[in-house]
């Protein structure tokens, strides 16, 4: 179980701290981010709850509808209530970069609990598989969503404020529902990989693009 315990947990810490220690002008308060992460752990069970009712109850089949509408949007709008209630509105969010910070916690909470009881019911030999692609997803998942967050934070308008939380929201839907969806297709394995690619492609580059934002609210901070 100890082995399980830690090939479930080592992957999620791994990709934090590597997004974390990339906040190198004004790092979030490590305890702000660990409670993060953990409120991410714990939103799994309402969103297992939810998605239990609307496969039984609201009879919820096909693979179009559970890999779009019962896991995609489901999880990634839970995940988002959590980072927008819990840290969007927090003093502590003084930067655009911090938004990545604690959507990438609370994605990586997430999918720290399910990669433990995916590897609880299937053993170590998925270990590698799960860290390379599951994990490693919700955590870019959780880039496009805190980088949009972030966006939103510091716009002088508010209609791009508007905007900005909506697509926060929206395209870790959309992405989430893409890789769900390659799942589903028996050729997955000639589209996983370029799909991965691009997101930690893209992902990286939001990265920058925030930190560069950082860079120019800072210069505005009175010294």
């Amino acid at each position: 179980m100890f082995a399980i315990i830690s090939a479930a947990i080592a992957p999620g810490i791994a990709l934090l701290s590597y997004f974390y220690l990339r906040d190198s002008l004004r790092p979030e308060p490590v305890s702000m981010v660990i409670r993060t992460f953990f409120f991410g752990v714990l939103v799994v069970f309402p969103i297992m709850i939810l998605q239990h009712i609307m496969q039984t109850e609201w009879n919820l089949q096909g693979q179009i509808l559970q890999s779009v509408l019962n896991s995609a949007m489901v999880e990634e709008f839970f995940k988002w209530i959590v980072v927008y209630y819990t840290a969007y509105k927090h003093v502590e969010f003084d930067e655009p970069y911090d938004g990545i910070v604690y959507a990438v916690a609370v994605s990586l909470g997430f999918a720290t609990l399910e990669n433990f009881f995916y590897l609880v019911i299937n053993g170590l030999n998925v270990a590698i598989w799960r860290a390379f692609l599951p994990v490693s997803s919700h955590a870019l998942f959780g880039v496009w969503m805190g980088y949009y967050l972030g966006l939103g934070k510091f716009s002088a308008e508010e209609h791009k404020r508007q905007r900005f939380v909506l697509v926060s929201m929206l395209l870790p839907m959309l992405l989430h529902a893409l890789y769900n969806l390659i799942f589903s297709n028996q050729y997955w394995p000639w589209f996983i990989l370029p799909f991965m690619v691009l997101l930690w492609w893209q992902g990286l580059k939001k990265v920058r693009l925030a930190h560069e934002f950082d860079s120019k609210i800072a210069k505005t901070r009175p010294n």
